[in-house]
């Protein structure tokens, strides 16, 4: 399990981001899967998440998931959904507490938010697409609905994939520049490819919840990608011709 110190400092929060080390699937799935939409042993992806809460010193059942499709969906939460009625979304925020939020990643950016002193938490599935598309700022809107305050928003950048691994093609800018012409400052030019880019998520995750207001806001220095004895990398599986993949799991609650 990976932690941030800004969040470790707020007394009552709880959130690990948690590695692909430590559970019971096996194959490419080893060790530690946590998405049910894998092709894995649905019994290992349950016990697997129930590790997660236990570390995370929450009951199992506690923990809230959705369905993620790279939307900027964001949904206001009290309790678990139950099985066979999970909701499309990409975000969630609470303000109960030992509700553990919970979301799945494979090299795109899991970002755990808090605002201790409101009580409030926010767990968020932060690919491309959906940070293009303003789920983050719709994630810290609904904080603020629930009584957060930006400025006293703390944010964790969990890990995904880094600048370096993240080529992508000469077209895939322009939708980043449209939004911003500040935006070119996270593409570099790839030296494996003409004409393409190194695109750096993190840093546009990063930058995303500075333009909103967010006080606080700490990344981890970890490649989803090439750090294959550590994390499980869509991408990486991809390149490799492999049909599937293992998800981590990220998770923030209240604790009172």
């Amino acid at each position: 399990m990976i932690t941030v110190s800004a969040l470790n400092a707020l007394a009552n929060v709880r959130h690990g981001f948690f590695t692909r080390n430590g559970g019971v699937s096996e194959g490419i799935y080893a060790s530690r899967n946590c998405g049910f939409g894998s092709n894995d042993n649905p019994e290992h992806v349950r016990t697997n998440r129930a590790r997660c809460m236990l570390e995370v010193e929450l009951p199992p059942e506690s923990l809230v998931t959705v369905y993620q499709e790279h939307t900027s969906k964001v949904l206001i939460v009290d309790r678990p959904f139950p099985e066979g009625e999970i909701p499309v979304a990409d975000a969630m925020v609470t303000t109960v507490p030992r509700l553990g939020l919970g979301v799945l990643t494979a090299d795109c950016a899991p970002v755990l938010l808090a605002d201790s002193v409101a009580g409030v938490v926010g767990a968020a599935h932060a690919g491309w697409k959906g940070a293009l598309g303003g789920v983050l700022d719709n994630t810290i809107a609904a904080m603020v609905s629930l009584g957060a305050r930006p400025e006293r928003i703390v944010a964790g950048v969990g890990p995904c994939i880094a600048q370096r691994s993240y080529q992508v093609g000469p077209e895939f800018p322009a939708a980043f520049l449209a939004e911003l012409p500040d935006n070119e400052r996270f593409f570099a030019p790839s030296a494996r490819q003409e004409g393409s880019f190194m695109f750096d998520l993190p840093g546009y995750v990063a930058r995303r919840l500075a333009r909103a207001g967010v006080g606080e806001v700490m990344p981890t220095p970890c490649d989803t990608c090439r750090e294959e004895n550590r994390f499980f990398s869509y991408r990486r599986n991809t390149l490799r011709g492999e049909r599937d993949y293992g998800r981590m799991l990220s998770i923030i609650a209240l604790e009172r």
